[in-house]
C-alpha cells in the first residue's frame, strides 16, 4: 500500500499529522471569522497584519454565499463585502503592473494632444470594474486627473467597493468622478453625458430605446480601462462587445489582467503585436488556472483572445509577477478595428501605407469603396505589392484586425512575420550597436537632395539618421535582423519624444538610469509593439550600473571585450586612456607605436584569437565568403608574392596583414580623441561630447526632432532582394548596400539576381554605394555586365587610409547607365534562375 500510495510515513504518524492539520485549520477559521467581525466594527481601516489575515480568510477559507440567488452582484458582494476596506492594502503586491498600464495610456493620450496641438476638447475616461477607485487616484502620477479629464466614470458591480470609491473621491475632492454601481454590459455613456455627439437617452425610455434603436457605432470615451476585472466577468463576450460602442473613434482602451496561454493558441496570429514571453508552460498553466478559479478569477485564453479579436492592438506586453511565484499577467493597449475617421475605410489606409512602402503612386478614393479597391488592384501589379498589403488584405477578408503595425501612431515600421526562422535565427540579439561606415564619406559621394529616394542597410541606424539629415524624399532602411531595426526605431522615437540631454545619455553615454520611465512615459507612443516589448525586456542595458551600457552589447561587444582583455594582459590599459586624451596626432602615434601596437598586432593574438572563423563571425560579422576574399587578396599581395616575401599564404598571416592595413593608417592619419568616433567608442565604451557620430550632435537633434522630420522613413525587416523586388521600378535614386555583397557565394547567381533587381528599382543615373573587403571584388564585373558603370571611390593600398573606419579594402560607386530587358515570365524562380527572370 505504501508503494502504491507513495506514502513513506507510518500510518499512525500520518493520522496524527492529519488531526493536527485539521485542528490548526479549525482554529484559523474561528480566529479569522472573529477577526472579520472585528474589522467590520472598527471605524478606521485595519492594520497591515489584520488586513492580510482578513484577505487570506476571504480568499481561501470563507465560503461564498451569493450563489443561492443566482445573481452575479450577490456573488461579488459575498466575496468583496468583508474585505472592501482592506482591498487596496492587500492587492498592492498581487496586482502588479497597474501603474505601468496607466502610464502607457496616459502617454498615448498625451501624444494625441500633441498632434492636436493642445486644442481643448472634452475628454472622458471610463474605468470598467474600477472597484475602490485606486486606478483613478493612481493616475494622478501621470496626469492632473481633475483637469485633464472632463468626466471620469467608475463602473463596478460591487456595492461595497463602490462605497469605498465614493469615500475616496469625496476625500480627494474630485467632483468630475462619478461612481456607477452597475453591470458593465448595461452602462451607457449617453445616459450621463449631455454632449451633442452622444445624445442622452431618457431613463424612463431606456429599456424601450435599446430595442427600438441600435446603439451608435462609436461612443464618446477617449479612454477605457480594465484593471484585473476582465478575468472576473462571467459573460465576458458581451462585456467586451459593449466596449466597442463605448469607445470614441480615436479612443484608447487599456487592459491589465492575469492570463495563461500556450504558444499553440497564438502561434499563427499576426495581429497580436508580438509574442515575446506570452507562452506559459503546461504546469504553470494548470496550477495558476486552478488556483485562481478558487476565487472565481478565470484565466482561460478566450478572454484575451476575444479582446484582441474585437479591437486593434497598439501595444501588447507579457510579464510575470516575480514577487508572488511568477504569476503571468499582460498589459494590452488597443483601439477600434477601424481606427480611422468614419468617412474612411480600412482598405484605403492599407493602400496608402502600401504606396509609401513600395514607392507606388497613391490615388485617393474618387468613387464608391468597392470601385476604389478594384481600381487600386487594376492600377498596381500584384508582384509589387508589399507584404504588409498582402497580409492586411488576408486579415480584412477574414474579419480579423489588421496587424498591430497598422495601428501605430507612426508608420515607420513595415509589417513582418516575427515567427519566421530567418528572423528568429538571430536569437533576439543585434550584431552592431553602432555602425561601421564613415557617413562623412557617404555624404560626399552621394550628395543627397530632397528628390532622392534612398535604400540602405539599417545596421545600427547611425547611417540612416545621417542620410535623414540631408532631407531626402524617402529612406528605406532594410535589415533581416529585427533587433537591428528595433535599435533604429528606438533612436527615431527618442528624436521624437526626448530632449537632447536624455537623447545623449541613452546613445552618447550608452546609459540612462531613468530609461524605464522614459520608455513607458515618453517613448511608448512612438514605438511599434514589437520594438517596445524588446526594449522593455532589455531595460537593464541602459540602467544596470555595473554593465558597460549600450556599446557593450550585441555581437560586436566580443571584439571590444577581446581588445580590453588583451590590454589588461599586456599591461597597456593606461596607454588606451592616453590615446583617448591625446592632444595631438603625433602624441597619439607615439602611444600606438610603443605601447599598444606590439600587443594588439602580435602574431599570438592574430593566430589564436582574431583569425578564428567563429570569432570573426560572432564579433565582427565576417561571413566565410568575405573571409575567403580577404585570404585571396593576401595570396596575391606583395607580402606573399613580391621579390622579398614577408608573409606566408595562411589565414593567420592574411588576417594579421588585414589588421595592420586597417589599424596602422587609422592611427597614423586620424585623431581618435577628436574626430574618430568609430574607434573612440571601441576604446571608451561610449562617445564623448567632442567625438561622436553626426546623428548625436545638437544640430542633428534640433533638425530631426521637428514634427514630420522623419515621416519619409520606412523600416523594412526583410532581405534586400525582397524589398527592392517590391519597389516600383525606377523609383530609387541611391542604394547603400555596405559590404553585404561580400556575403554572396561567387559560384551562385544570387549576386547577379540582386544586381538585376537593383537595376530595375533604380532610376537612370541612380547609384549603388558599396564597400568590400577585397580591393577589386569579383562582383564588380557583374555590375558592369548588368547596366552599371563602376568607379572605385577608395582603394586601401598598404599604408593608405580611405576613411575614418578603414575597415574595408575598397569603396565603389556603381551608376546605372542602362536598363535591363523585361523579365521572362515563363522562367521559374530560384537560386539558379536565369538573370532575365527577375521578380519585380
Amino acid at each position: 500500500m505504501d508503494s502504491l500510495g507513495g506514502n513513506i510515513l507510518p500510518l499512525g504518524l500520518n493520522n496524527k499529522l492529519l488531526f493536527a492539520g485539521l485542528a490548526t485549520a479549525l482554529c484559523a477559521v474561528i480566529g479569522l471569522s472573529r477577526l472579520s467581525k472585528l474589522a467590520k466594527k472598527t471605524d478606521g481601516s485595519p492594520n497591515l497584519v489584520k488586513s492580510l489575515l482578513l484577505f487570506c480568510y476571504s480568499c481561501f477559507i470563507k465560503p461564498h454565499q451569493g450563489d443561492t440567488k443566482g445573481n452575479q452582484q450577490d456573488a461579488l458582494e459575498s466575496f468583496y463585502g468583508s474585505q472592501a476596506d482592506v482591498y487596496d492594502v492587500t492587492r498592492k503586491t498581487l496586482l502588479k503592473g497597474r501603474e505601468d498600464m496607466l502610464a502607457l495610456v496616459a502617454a498615448q493620450l498625451a501624444d494625441k494632444d500633441a498632434v492636436k496641438k493642445g486644442r481643448p476638447h472634452r475628454r472622458v475616461w471610463v474605468d470598467v470594474g474600477g472597484g475602490t477607485g485606486w486606478n483613478i487616484e493612481a493616475m494622478k502620477e501621470f496626469v492632473d486627473v481633475p483637469n485633464f479629464f472632463s468626466a471620469v466614470y467608475l463602473v463596478d458591480f460591487s456595492p461595497s467597493l463602490c462605497e469605498v470609491a465614493r469615500k475616496r473621491f469625496a476625500r480627494l475632492g474630485w467632483d468630475n468622478v462619478t461612481v456607477v454601481c452597475e453591470d458593465a454590459r448595461k452602462f451607457r455613456l449617453e445616459d450621463y453625458e449631455t454632449d451633442p455627439q452622444t445624445p442622452r437617452t431618457p431613463t424612463a425610455l431606456q429599456s424601450l430605446g435599446y430595442f427600438a434603436e441600435a446603439r451608435p457605432q462609436y461612443g464618446g470615451a477617449d479612454l477605457i480601462t480594465m484593471s484585473y476585472s476582465l478575468s472576473m466577468i462571467p459573460d465576458f463576450y458581451s462585456a467586451v462587445d459593449s466596449l466597442t460602442a463605448l469607445l470614441a473613434p480615436h479612443g484608447i482602451i487599456g487592459v491589465i489582467d492575469f492570463y495563461v496561454q500556450s504558444k499553440a493558441d497564438f502561434k499563427f496570429r499576426n495581429h497580436t503585436g508580438g509574442l515575446v514571453g506570452r507562452h506559459v508552460g503546461f504546469l504553470s498553466r494548470v496550477f495558476w488556472r486552478g488556483w485562481f478559479e478558487l476565487d472565481r478569477v478565470n484565466l482561460e485564453a478566450a478572454r484575451r483572445d476575444f479582446l484582441e479579436y474585437r479591437f486593434g492592438t497598439i501595444l501588447g506586453i507579457n510579464s510575470r509577477n516575480y514577487t508572488l511565484g511568477r504569476i503571468p499577467y499582460y498589459i494590452w493597449l488597443g483601439c477600434h478595428k477601424k481606427p480611422f475617421s468614419p468617412s474612411s475605410l480600412p482598405h484605403e489606409v492599407v493602400e496608402r501605407i502600401d504606396a509609401i512602402a513600395t514607392e507606388s503612386p497613391y490615388l485617393g478614393p474618387t468613387a464608391s469603396p468597392a470601385t476604389t479597391l478594384s481600381r487600386a488592384v487594376q492600377r498596381t501589379a500584384p508582384e509589387i505589392r508589399s507584404k504588409a498589403f498582402q497580409t492586411a488584405v488576408a486579415n480584412l477578408s477574414s474579419n480579423l484586425p489588421l496587424p498591430a503595425f497598422f495601428y501605430q501612431n507612426h508608420h515607420w515600421r513595415i509589417y513582418y512575420d516575427d515567427q519566421l526562422q530567418k528572423h528568429t535565427q538571430f536569437k533576439d540579439e543585434y550584431i552592431y550597436a553602432f555602425t561601421w561606415e564613415d557617413t562623412r564619406v557617404d555624404e560626399r559621394l552621394l550628395k543627397l537632395s530632397s528628390n532622392d529616394v534612398v535604400l540602405a542597410i539599417t545596421s545600427a541606424g547611425d547611417n540612416i539618421l545621417s542620410y535623414a539629415m540631408q532631407s531626402p524624399a524617402r529612406i528605406h532602411a532594410v535589415d533581416l535582423n529585427p533587433t537591428q531595426n528595433h535599435l533604429l526605431e528606438l533612436k527615431v522615437a527618442a528624436y521624437t519624444a526626448l530632449d537632447y540631454e536624455d537623447f545623449w545619455k541613452i546613445f552618447g553615454d550608452g546609459k540612462h538610469p531613468d530609461f524605464l520611465f522614459l520608455l513607458i512615459n515618453k517613448l511608448s507612443p512612438h514605438l511599434s509593439s514589437r520594438a517596445f516589448q524588446y526594449w522593455l525586456s532589455n531595460v537593464h542595458i541602459f540602467t544596470k550600473t555595473s554593465g558597460g551600457g549600450l556599446y557593450d552589447t550585441g555581437g560586436s561587444k566580443h571584439a571590444i571585450r577581446v581588445f580590453a582583455w588583451i590590454a589588461r594582459i599586456f599591461g597597456c590599459r593606461q596607454a588606451v586612456n592616453e590615446i583617448l586624451t591625446a592632444k595631438t596626432l603625433n602624441e597619439q602615434r607615439e602611444i600606438w607605436r610603443t605601447k599598444i601596437r606590439p600587443a594588439l598586432l602580435s602574431r599570438i593574438v592574430s593566430g589564436f584569437v582574431v583569425s578564428q572563423e567563429s570569432f570573426l563571425w560572432a564579433a565582427l560579422g565576417v561571413p566565410k565568403h568575405q573571409l575567403a576574399m580577404i585570404e585571396a587578396d593576401h595570396a596575391k599581395s606583395e607580402a606573399v608574392c613580391g621579390p622579398n616575401p614577408t608573409a606566408k599564404n595562411t589565414r593567420s598571416h592574411a588576417i594579421w596583414h588585414y589588421m595592420v592595413n586597417t589599424l596602422d593608417p587609422v592611427v597614423e592619419e586620424t585623431h581618435v580623441a577628436a574626430d574618430n568616433p568609430y574607434y573612440y567608442v571601441c576604446l571608451a565604451g561610449k562617445f564623448s561630447r567632442q567625438c561622436h557620430p553626426d546623428y548625436l550632435s545638437p544640430r542633428a537633434h534640433a533638425k530631426l526632432s521637428r514634427p514630420g522630420a522623419l515621416d519619409g522613413l520606412r523600416i523594412h525587416t526583410d532581405e534586400i532582394d525582397e524589398v527592392i523586388a517590391r519597389l516600383q521600378p525606377g523609383s530609387l535614386t541611391a542604394a547603400v548596400v555596405m559590404d553585404s555583397m561580400d556575403w554572396f557565394d561567387p559560384g551562385s547567381r544570387m549576386a547577379a539576381q540582386q544586381i538585376g533587381k537593383l537595376n530595375r528599382a533604380l532610376r537612370m543615373g541612380g547609384r549603388v554605394l558599396l564597400r568590400s573587403s577585397a580591393r577589386v571584388p569579383w562582383y564588380i564585373k557583374e555590375f558592369e555586365s548588368l547596366g552599371f558603370s563602376a568607379r572605385q571611390a577608395g582603394d586601401r593600398e598598404p599604408g593608405r587610409c580611405i576613411d575614418r573606419v578603414n575597415m574595408y579594402a575598397s569603396c565603389w560607386l556603381c551608376t546605372k547607365v542602362g536598363n535591363l530587358p523585361p523579365p521572362t515570365p515563363a522562367m521559374d524562380g530560384g537560386e539558379g534562375v536565369d538573370i532575365e527572370r527577375l521578380e519585380i
